[in-house]
């Protein structure tokens, strides 16, 4: 005897039986796919701007110039970041630290507003899944078309399929190759791509990351979301009852059931749901938002769009399915009413904590001097007498310049009675480059005792006054 029972995604889940009156549940069942249907409306419209505007940014940043280097470029071999004006070295990771707490105090904040709106317009699963999509639609047809292609012979299938898995590869290598363009210098790696000449490293990584973007968003798809992505477990504990998602008012659409057009459904004892389907139909995660809140959700509003569609037919208000609040469902609010919860208490706590970062960010970037030094003593000698009686220690300068322009600086030292540099004082640093420099510092005889004693070497440019830097170090006196 076979039985079955049913979850909450309408997933069958089968019962075997076993003997006795132990029951087998198969709590891993396959995959069901999803077939999403094309809608049109407000929410749909906002993610194909979202679409647009982060593809322009990702595909166009790479081929952006400025100052004669690529505008944007994180290269990694020289350990330089190069980000427009600025050029970042590794001791500057404190402001990659900030901004990625910035990054993720605003979703946390977004989150707690409106829900997962970063999910729903943003996320490169989302929009890379709207693309492939939209390549399916346009090879296969829409949803029903797609149905009957499955359903059809291999013959019929795989024409359109071997064309649509052509262009998602061809988006998913070019996908590839422009992330490895924020690595390499872009037009080099088109370069060497055009030639063959790709390194193993270049190679590995655009294939890595077009074959990531092709079974993320052209086979995985909601299964990401669902599984593999932490955001969708923790995403609770940001949400409360005054948190924006996309919700089915139940008191307006239960009972819900089908009519014709001109039925009068109070009279039938009928909400305004018709209970058409259509919201799950077009839900990429295959979910029923008639269910209630759901983890699976990522707030894109699709199903709003098609609900409104399918009340606009019927002649109902708009607005089944929307963009409100559960104390706003539960309490009937209007929307200036649930717009006056907004400042509560978590919204004001996470809004303070990522402004004043993002202050000290700004703060920091701009007092901060672009050229360091770091002194290192010449382990190798400490300390020696050389001629005329005179006390010598050898040092290392690492000079870094993190502008666009050659510097000319002058090394001083101060610190001790008739210290001074005995080497060349006056040293050029190309633009954005390191350079080494062994500095001899003398003192006279007898000037001080023996041991260890504090000096500060100072670097001045010669053709920017306001970089002046100053190190501290210690000058070592042989007993």
């Amino acid at each position: 005897m076979d039985a079955r029972v049913q979850d909450k995604n309408a997933h069958v889940i089968p019962i075997v039986p076993v003997t006795g009156d132990e029951v087998e549940v198969e709590l891993y069942a396959a995959r069901r796919k999803i077939y999403p249907r094309s809608v049109n409306g407000t929410f749909a419209r906002l993610r194909w701007v979202f679409v647009w505007l982060t593809q322009l940014v990702f595909y166009g940043l790479p081929w952006l110039t400025w100052n004669g280097r690529q505008a944007v470029l994180f290269a990694l071999e020289s350990r330089r970041f190069y980000l427009f004006g600025l050029v970042l070295y590794p001791q500057d990771f404190i402001f990659l630290t900030g901004v990625l707490v910035v990054s993720a105090l605003s979703l946390f904040l977004f989150t707690t507003l409106a829900g997962r709106l970063w999910c729903g317009y943003a996320c490169p699963q989302t929009v890379y899944t709207e693309i492939f999509l939209w390549i399916e639609k346009v090879v296969e047809g829409d949803r029903a078309a797609r149905l009957r292609l499955d359903r059809g012979s291999l013959a019929a299938r795989l024409p359109r399929k071997a064309l649509k898995h052509l262009l998602w590869g061809a988006v998913a290598m070019w996908t590839g190759f422009t992330f490895a363009g924020y690595f390499a210098p872009m037009r080099e790696l088109g370069g060497a791509a055009l030639a063959g000449a790709l390194g193993p490293w270049q190679t590995f990584w655009i294939l890595f990351y077009a074959f990531a973007t092709y079974g993320n968003a052209g086979w995985m798809r909601e299964q990401v979301c669902k599984y593999m992505c932490p955001y969708a477990r923790f995403q609770s504990a940001m949400f409360d009852k005054d948190t924006m998602i996309v919700t089915y008012d139940p008191q307006r659409g239960e009972p819900r059931g089908p009519r014709g057009k001109n039925v009068d459904a109070r009279a039938k004892g009928l909400g305004d749901c018709v209970a058409c389907d259509v919201c799950v139909q077009v839900c990429p995660t295959g979910i029923d938002i008639r269910n209630g809140l759901q983890y699976e959700c990522i707030g894109c509003g699709a199903c709003a769009d098609a609900c409104n569609e399918v009340m606009s037919k019927f002649g109902y208000a708009r607005g089944l399915v929307r963009y409100t609040t559960q104390n706003g469902i539960a309490a009937g609010w209007t929307r200036p009413q649930m717009l006056r919860r907004i400042l509560r208490p978590r919204v004001l706590v996470y809004s303070s904590v990522l402004l004043a970062i993002a202050a000290a960010i700004g703060a920091g970037l701009y007092v901060r001097v672009p050229f360091k030094f770091d002194v290192i003593r010449d382990r190798g000698v400490l300390a020696r007498v050389v001629e005329g009686g005179r006390i010598e220690n050898v040092y290392r300068l690492q000079l870094m310049n993190a502008t666009e322009a050659t510097q000319q600086v002058r090394v001083g030292v101060e610190g001790m009675p008739g210290v001074a540099i005995v080497s060349e004082p006056v040293v050029e640093v190309p633009a954005t480059e390191v350079r080494s420099l062994a500095v001899r510092v003398q003192v006279p005889p007898e000037t001080a005792d023996a041991g260890p004693h504090a000096i500060r070497f100072t670097v001045q440019s010669l053709s920017d006054p306001a970089i002046r830097l100053q190190e501290k170090s210690a000058f070592l006196v042989p007993r």
